[in-house]
């Protein structure tokens, strides 16, 4: 066996018939046992450099060789031969896993079939304290009677070549990188859960036919592993089932991870039995697609709005595409100055594809010059470059769309194909005032002018849907904020304004995410939520209908559901704008609601910083937020509020609290939960009942907020507030049983409660 490229007559026991296969760590022969009749495989080792890790592997054999499982290679003997240790296993018909995968992905049901397989495996030999470490798709063979798992348990250095896909790294990491978990590949301890992570992108790949970390190197590949995130998968909801089943189990922290094979296993199988698995027959790995400002060759007023408004609008005629996540014109913004680094933008926005593109105007005519670039590797695939009226421009947005879909294959359902064609602006002059506006009403200080632009948008083109959903925002907003007396007919003209948008655009995520304030606010969030999961059924990769619940959720107390909808906003589109931060101060954690706080101002902040004690920082925070919207009389309130908590100014607080409460000729029930904070801290004990009762009676159910929160001890012990509590609790078990009823549990990847 000196000379591996021989084949000798017998190994052991063993009459040798041919080779069957080769690799770095030696050579796999067709083998026949005379004694017992039947096939065998022998596999031989090639020396081990380090005597350690010869004995090693003969250890983790042998106890590998008490499993008996049928998704198992068995192992029938461990010997030597000529001073060379041999296995002789299980003879298997088929091929690997890998072999299959170089055709295509499977169809999704036989996918979810094979990593049960694969799993029931895992389960029998994590019981027995053995971890593969190294799961791939080689080490999975497909045989006619089902998958066999092979070379488990195997510590082996294996040599870096340039063929990535099986790539490891000598002396230091034993395992493939595409393969291996976060604490595999930076060296760390593993455990039964790193298997359940290979699993989770064995099964991403056999989905989508691509692996789930991508690279040009072992170090790029290692980066994707510790950092990145693999595109959703989409082709139907139980595709996304499926999908949410995979990222948990990629999560990058064990602890994150489904804790067993059969925790896995029990969800994969509820996928299994869904009808619309099997008429999904591939699934799809989302296209990440940003579209950057186009860049104007020639400064020119007349058009330098459009650098953001055409980008735009194709970003909004695409976003409904269900295979295609399109990041936000706010991402794509980020982007806007400097070189453009590829390789950068791939990282940073976590994309696949950019559009860019150019303007300049001569005369009466545009000059547009677009391309479709893929990202890294910066492959041209689709330009196209028009001359056109300024009056005629948003055609040039039509046409972009359609060679985006065509040019990157994206499959296109009848509704998908209506939805590219709505939405789009009758005219610049709309769109340069809607994306005006947009600009601005991101800072409290501009929203009058915000909304005097979108008011413009809208009389320029009565029927552009988006138009009236931000303005209805905007002037929801305006009438809750620091407006007065104008307070009720901003109100009014908001719920009027989104009406409109739903009569154009009965469809339109924007508006469905928008709305949702103003249904909590007016004590329908059990309503909203099982709308928006109505919704959620046919756009499962939406991330605007996932903000909505994120705040529909947690005023019904559904902090959990409320935080999964967010993790699946922000992994659709890291850049979203959702209310989470909310979510996790109520549920305790005031250092992720300061970190996820994006709101201006930041009330969340000012809060968790009191919760927390960092009484400094909420000091410098109210006088850098009071300097920057000196007119905002709400803002000054609110943070004079908590100013006066720090510095025991017990009664300018409590005036404080009672300039708040004169703003409130309108609904505010989690304003009012903050404000009860607030007059417990200024002692004003009796008004934070009435200010709990009041939150609760008009639509606040969050009980966890109200059982945890240590600002509240110096009232928890009064009749009144646990008559308060448990009135949440009441309302937060009724909308716990519609949520599930709405098929919550399942949307969100959440756990079935018992």
């Amino acid at each position: 066996m000196s000379d591996p490229s021989s084949i000798p007559e017998s190994i052991g026991r063993y009459r040798i018939v041919r080779q069957i296969g080769r690799g770095g760590m030696g050579i796999v022969f067709e083998g026949i046992d005379d004694q017992l009749e039947r096939q065998v495989a022998i596999k031989t080792i090639l020396p081990a450099s380090d005597p350690a890790m010869r004995e090693r592997f003969l250890r983790e054999a042998r106890a590998a060789a008490a499993v008996n499982h049928p998704h198992i290679c068995q192992l029938f003997e461990i010997g030597e031969h000529a001073g060379e240790p041999f296995l002789a296993m299980e003879f298997l018909e088929g091929r690997s896993l890998g072999d299959r995968l170089a055709e295509g992905p499977l169809p999704a049901p036989e996918a979810v079939s094979t990593t049960l397989g694969i799993l029931s495996a895992l389960e029998a030999l994590h019981h027995r304290g053995i971890i593969h470490r190294d799961l791939k798709p080689s080490n999975v063979f497909m045989t006619p009677h089902g998958v066999k798992l092979l070379d488990f348990g195997l510590a082996r250095p294996v040599s870096v070549s340039i063929d990535t896909t099986s790539l490891t790294m000598p002396g230091v990491l034993m395992g493939t990188p595409r393969y291996m978990a976060p604490e595999q590949a930076s060296g760390g301890e593993v455990d039964s859960r790193s298997d359940l992570f290979a699993v989770g992108a064995v099964l991403f790949e056999m989905l989508s036919g691509r692996p789930a970390f991508t690279g040009d190197s072992v170090i790029d590949i290692l980066h994707a592993v510790l950092h990145d995130h693999p595109p959703a998968l989409v082709g139907s909801p139980a595709v996304a089932e499926t999908d949410r089943v995979i990222q948990r189990a990629l999560a990058k922290l064990p602890v994150d991870r489904y804790q067993s094979a059969e925790t896995m296993a029990m969800d994969l199988r509820a996928c299994l039995t869904r009808a619309d698995l099997a008429t999904s027959p591939v699934a799809r790995a989302a296209t990440r697609l940003i579209v950057l400002p186009f860049r104007v060759l020639r400064p020119d007023p007349a058009i330098d709005f459009l650098a953001y408004s055409l980008p735009d609008a194709i970003t909004v005629s695409l976003s409904g595409i269900e295979s295609l996540i399109v990041r936000s014109s706010l991402t794509a913004s980020a982007f806007a100055q400097g070189t453009l680094d590829l390789r950068r933008l791939a990282t940073d926005a976590g994309v696949d594809a950019v559009v860019t593109g150019t303007l300049l105007q001569a005369g009466d005519l545009v000059r547009v010059s677009v391309q479709l670039v893929d990202v890294p590797a910066g492959t041209v695939l689709w330009s196209h470059t028009a001359q056109v009226r300024l009056d005629d421009l948003f055609q040039v947005q039509d046409s972009v769309s359609s060679a985006v879909v065509e040019a990157l294959a994206l499959p296109l359902s009848s509704r998908e194909q209506r939805m590219m064609r709505r939405d789009v602006p009758a005219s610049a002059e709309a769109y340069g005032f809607y994306l005006r506006a947009n600009r601005l009403s991101a800072y409290s200080a501009q929203w009058g002018q915000a909304r005097d632009f979108y008011r413009r948008a809208v009389e320029a083109d009565p029927s552009y849907a988006p138009a009236w959903a931000r303005l209805g925002r905007c002037l929801r907003v305006m009438g809750k904020y620091g407006m007065g007396d104008a307070a009720h007919q901003f109100l009014s003209e908001a719920d009027d304004a989104f009406s409109r948008a739903f009569r154009i655009n009965p469809d339109l995520s924007l508006a469905h995410n928008l709305y949702t304030h103003v249904e909590v606010d007016s004590g329908r969030a059990e309503q909203a939520v099982v709308r928006l999961l109505g919704r959620i059924r046919d756009r499962t990769s939406d991330p605007e209908l996932y903000a909505g619940l994120v705040h529909a959720c947690r005023y019904c107390g559904l902090l959990e559901a409320s935080i999964a909808a967010y993790n699946r906003a922000s992994r659709l589109d890291p850049s979203i704008r959702t209310s989470v931060a909310h979510s996790f101060f109520m549920n305790g954690d005031c250092e992720r609601a300061i970190e996820t706080d994006r709101e201006d101002p930041p009330y969340v902040t000012t809060m968790a910083l009191l919760s927390l004690g960092r009484t400094d920082d909420v000091i410098k925070l109210c006088r850098t937020e009071a300097s920057k919207a000196p007119g905002n009389q709400h803002l000054t309130a609110v943070l004079s509020a908590c100013q006066a908590i720090v510095e025991g100014d017990y009664e300018g607080g409590q005036r404080a609290v009672t300039t708040l409460l004169e703003f409130s000729g309108f609904s505010d029930p989690e304003g009012w939960y903050y404000w009860a904070l607030a007059s417990v801290g200024l002692r004003d004990y009796d008004r934070a009942l009435t200010l709990l009762r009041r939150a609760v009676d008009t639509g606040w159910h969050c009980g966890r907020a109200l059982e945890t929160a240590v600002i509240l001890d110096p009232i928890r012990r009064e009749p009144a507030f646990t008559a308060i509590v448990e009135r949440a609790r009441a309302a937060h078990a009724a909308a716990a049983r519609a949520f599930a009823e709405a098929d919550g549990h399942r949307i969100l990847g959440l756990p079935t409660p018992s």
